[in-house]
């Protein structure tokens, strides 16, 4: 059973998010966990809330959050009416980016898909403040940002943006293998250089071990240069080869760590046109100790 959260405002691309998750886990029995929380403006004291019309503000607006889940709940049902999808709505009085993460934490959530608008409307922003945040934050599971006006495609080919200079734990590729082996995908691992030049030891030993992951599943590498920037090249990769869904690993010095710090003026060509599905970083739980051992021994000759 997965367990997904999908955070939701009850705007346009929030419902795009939502369309999205429930076409793409159609197949699997999954809890969405639909989450909407409320920080109503109170201009007096914290303990001393207004009344309009004898109702406090903060119970109006939880009202309104409510309803507008209860709302959203029986759209799904009536659209898709999935007998493998069970939900829960979750309304909250705090920060969007907190509640996120005590949700992950509490009920074990296996992927949080959130709407990536762009800032004031502005589609040309990388993506919504919010779904940065969210993304920088949730250190435990994978997030899915789906773009604004983006139409549901079976991801049958997904990108894996890398630079080959971490491992890869088998906890944080599990994502990426179990969306290809869902819908038995094609992986092309991406790495953008700037100036093509031959992969460090530590690299190929890196590569070789990725490939012996992805063993079971169809999957290539391409090596191609960098456009001005990481996101521009990334976003004219995914068109020329036809990807649906986009992947890479947060951590720090990574491309998705290098994207979000990319002057606005740099990644203005990077709308999020596909899904992007962001992993953290999980540790190195996921290694064995002959892996980390191998591992090791090829950073001491670097």
């Amino acid at each position: 059973m997965q367990k997904i959260l999908i955070p939701t405002d009850f705007s346009e691309n929030a419902w795009n998010a939502i369309d999205y998750a429930m076409q793409l886990f159609r197949n699997r029995r999954c809890t969405f966990y639909l989450l909407n929380t409320y920080t109503p403006v109170i201009p007096s004291s914290r303990f001393m809330a207004k009344m309009i019309d004898g109702v406090r503000i903060v119970d109006a607006v939880r009202e309104n959050s409510e309803r507008g889940l209860d709302k959203t709940v029986k759209k799904i049902k009536s659209k898709y009416g999935n007998p493998n999808h069970s939900f829960e709505t979750i309304s909250s009085f705090n920060l969007l980016v907190e509640e996120v993460k005590d949700i992950v934490e509490t009920f074990g959530i296996h992927m949080v898909i959130t709407g990536t608008k762009g800032a004031s409307g502005v589609d040309e922003v990388f993506m919504g403040s919010n779904t940065v945040r969210i993304i920088k934050s949730t250190k435990k599971c994978p997030v899915l940002a789906i773009p604004y006006h983006f139409e549901y495609v079976t991801p049958s080919e997904i990108a894996f943006a890398t630079d080959f200079n971490r491992f890869y734990t088998s906890s944080e590729l599990e994502p990426i293998l179990e969306m290809a082996k869902m819908f038995k995908a094609t992986i092309r691992i991406v790495h953008v250089q700037y100036g093509i030049k031959a992969l460090t030891e530590l690299q190929q030993f890196n590569l070789n071990m990725l490939r012996r992951y992805l063993n079971d599943v169809e999957h290539y590498v391409h090596t191609v240069s960098e456009l001005n920037s990481v996101s521009h090249t990334l976003e004219t990769f995914s068109q020329e080869l036809g990807i649906h869904l986009l992947a890479m690993l947060n951590y720090q010095h990574s491309y998705m760590e290098k994207m979000t710090r990319e002057p606005i003026v740099k990644r203005t060509a990077f709308h999020t046109q596909i899904p992007l599905l962001v992993i953290p970083e999980l540790g190195m739980e996921g290694i064995s100790a002959k892996a980390k051992e191998e591992e090791e021994e090829v950073q001491s000759h670097n």
